[in-house]
């Protein structure tokens, strides 16, 4: 699929004109493995590399950098009115985790386990922590997650991806309302299955309802190798929802939105969200402090380290 609203330059890096399980190749990351990394190689998806603590590993996928279009075109369906569809850049490499963080991760670094489907505390989870998403955590509870990371493994400096590299990595390059095309289903994500994506009529062939989250690696991938990007829970970002621009051909470079606010964005929706609101470009704000079994976090880290 082409751009149509939008001409960009001949640009190697432009999405829209390179295999985007290959871009790494055209910019590679200054330095690979990082020093932190146990366990590092190639695959379908690109570069990967493994940190571990305490035995519990979490892989980094590299996400090259490039242009794409962030937000939604008008005649995307239930898109919001904030969504104006813009071209963006991200001009450095980065480093985002195939998976959100587990709780067997999470207890590992903070010694405890907060979730609500939590195998030790919950009767009708079946799962393992080393399997299960890590939720009920708040903004904060994620950036003292990340210090004590960080902390635990020298040269180690991860934190939350921005709103824009967070859209950019679920895109892996489509232009569609989801990486998984034009709709998505249950066999596809984790979401409230009684709210399909725009056939609310279809009540039939609505799907499996799970009322919960599931393992991480659920599903699949998409072409960078990231893990349910959409659904199972929403995934906390670093600033606050900018105000995009309307109308405008010009690249933004790197664009971040207010760091100052009590809020934060959170993407991709979750076990509990409606279908739209697992699409790739909505958008939901929510004060830092929130907890809730539907909120978890996904690691994200500068190429250079």
């Amino acid at each position: 699929m082409f751009l149509d609203e939008f001409e960009f330059s001949q640009n190697p890096l432009d999405l829209t004109t390179f295999d985007t399980q290959k871009r790494w190749q055209l910019r590679p990351p200054p330095q690979f493995p990082a020093p932190w990394a146990v366990e590092w190689g190639t695959d379908e998806y690109g570069l990967w590399q493994t940190f571990s603590v305490k035995g519990i590993p979490l892989i980094m996928r590299y996400i090259p950098p490039g242009q794409f279009l962030m937000g939604s075109p008008k005649k995307e369906l239930e898109r919001y009115d904030d969504e104006y569809q813009h071209p963006v850049e991200i001009t450095q490499g980065f480093w985002l985790a195939e998976t959100t963080v587990t709780q067997a991760l999470w207890r590992a670094v903070m010694g405890d386990n907060p979730s609500h489907f939590n195998p030790k505390t919950n009767d009708k989870v079946n799962n393992t922590e080393e399997e299960l998403p890590v939720e009920w955590v708040s903004w904060h509870d994620c950036q003292q997650f990340f210090k004590q990371l960080n902390q635990l493994v020298p040269e180690l400096h991860l934190t939350f991806p921005t709103e824009a590299q967070w859209e950019y990595a679920c895109r892996a390059g489509s232009l569609t309302p989801f990486n998984t095309g034009e709709n998505i289903t249950t066999e596809q994500a984790n979401f409230d299955c009684n709210y399909p994506y725009a056939d609310l009529s279809n009540r039939e062939s609505k799907g499996e309802n799970r009322g919960r989250t599931l393992p991480v690696k659920s599903f699949q991938a998409n072409a960078w190798g990231l893990y349910q990007m959409h659904g199972n829970v929403l995934e906390w970002c670093l600033d606050y929802g900018r105000d995009y621009p309307k109308n405008s051909n010009n690249l933004q470079p790197d664009p971040i939105g207010p760091l100052e606010r009590k809020s934060a964005v959170l993407r991709g929706g979750s076990w509990f969200s409606n279908a739209g609101y697992c699409r790739s470009t909505y958008r939901f704000a929510s004060k830092r402090s929130i907890h809730d079994s539907y909120i978890g976090v996904r690691p994200c880290g500068s190429s250079a380290g």
